[in-house]
């Protein structure tokens, strides 16, 4: 029997996340999401997932201090990242371009994570005519991808915002990008390699590039009032509704859950709220549309709604909402690898033959000639 998509086959066991998709419920290291991400670290997190369990204060304060040290880009990768700029590249191509330079000077998990926030925010500088600027050591990892980006220092609630952003995405079972970096891993590869892969399959739009089109479309309502007029009309057109609907959760996201309470709080604090309630109103006729119009499909708000809500009350731009996610699950990444190798044997699925059997050679010069187009695969 075929499973298309690999859907309902257990490839692996693991210890860093458990997602139930029936209760709506996602678990990180033992952690329910909305535990974690609120009040971690991402330092914090990251050590978590390598390590099982909390640091110390002592380990904390090491790891980030190493994590720090090695934020610097090799003059090699600015230089590509400049080339990148110059040729207008998408973010996420400039990303997995300038993060296979990383192993120039060092292939450890630490300066994949520590680099590649510096990777995005040098390139985002670049393409906007600005100098990149040099990280900052006595910042954390959440603060100091802020600061470069900006040249100014963060204020504590957009710390916050973020942080808890990167919390809540770090790890999610074995998706398709953890998966590739699995697979990767598990024919004895380097880290790099495995973080390019994953780099690849998260830029896909089906995995890790639907939050801007989710902002885009809360934008082209405008009011609330225009909500079910324009859901309904994209409904029978029969366009996706990007933020609903998930392929493992038929409830609501948990992740949505808690970057919802992470955006009201920032929106709250910036004193400007009508975003927010424009966003809520929206995802509450989109979810009565869905199921007037596809009952029983229980597709329910996942977690690009509410990223796209968090991020832009960041003040960052669409562009780099892709980018973002991914310096968060390179942490994953690495700790799947780590878990992969542990008890690795290589992962190599069977496929069922439907081509055409028994064909007989035929010269060239006897064949007929085909048009270009329909030669091509």
């Amino acid at each position: 029997m075929v499973n298309s998509g690999l859907e309902g086959i257990v490839a692996a066991t693991t210890r860093l996340s458990l997602v139930d998709g029936e209760r709506g419920e996602l678990v990180i290291a033992g952690f329910q999401v909305g535990e974690l991400a609120a009040r971690s670290t991402f330092e914090e997190t990251t050590w978590l997932l390598w390590h099982g369990d909390l640091p110390s204060r002592q380990q904390l304060e090491t790891f980030s201090a190493e994590l720090a040290a090695q934020r610097a880009l090799p003059d090699a990768t600015l230089a590509l990242l400049r080339d990148c700029a110059r040729a207008n590249v998408d973010p996420m191509d400039a990303l997995r371009i300038a993060t296979g330079t990383i192993s120039l000077v060092s292939d450890d998990e630490r300066a994949i994570v520590a680099r590649m926030p510096t990777i995005v925010a040098a390139f985002q500088r670049l393409r906007q005519g600005n100098e990149p600027l040099a990280p900052r050591l006595d910042f954390g990892h959440a603060a100091n991808f802020l600061y470069m980006l900006s040249g100014e220092t963060p204020d504590a609630e957009h710390v916050r915002g973020l942080e808890t952003y990167l919390n809540t995405v770090v790890d999610h079972g074995l998706n398709a990008s953890t998966f590739t970096a699995r697979v990767i891993t598990s024919t004895g590869s380097d880290l790099v390699s495995a973080v390019v892969g994953g780099l690849g399959a998260l830029k896909g739009p089906l995995h890790g590039g639907a939050p801007g089109p989710a902002l885009d479309m809360v934008f082209e309502i405008g009011e609330a009032s225009r909500a079910q007029e324009v859901l309904r009309r994209k409904i029978e057109a029969g366009d996706k509704l990007m933020g609903f609907g998930h392929r493992v959760y038929k409830v609501r996201d948990p992740r949505a859950d808690v970057l919802a309470a992470a955006a009201e709080r920032l929106y709250t604090r910036a004193g400007d709220m009508s975003l927010y309630t424009l966003a809520r109103s929206v995802e509450a006729t989109a979810i009565r549309l869905l199921e007037e119009y596809k009952p029983g499909r229980r597709l329910q708000t996942n977690v690009e709604f509410y990223t796209a809500l968090l991020l832009h009350g960041l003040g960052l731009e669409t562009a780099l909402f892709t980018p973002i996610f991914a310096i968060s699950r390179v942490s994953g990444w690495i700790a799947h690898a780590f878990e992969q190798r542990r008890t690795n044997r290589i992962i190599r699925p069977q496929s069922e033959y439907s081509g055409p059997r028994d064909r007989k050679w035929v010269p060239l010069a006897e064949r007929p000639e085909a048009a270009l187009a329909q030669s091509r695969p």
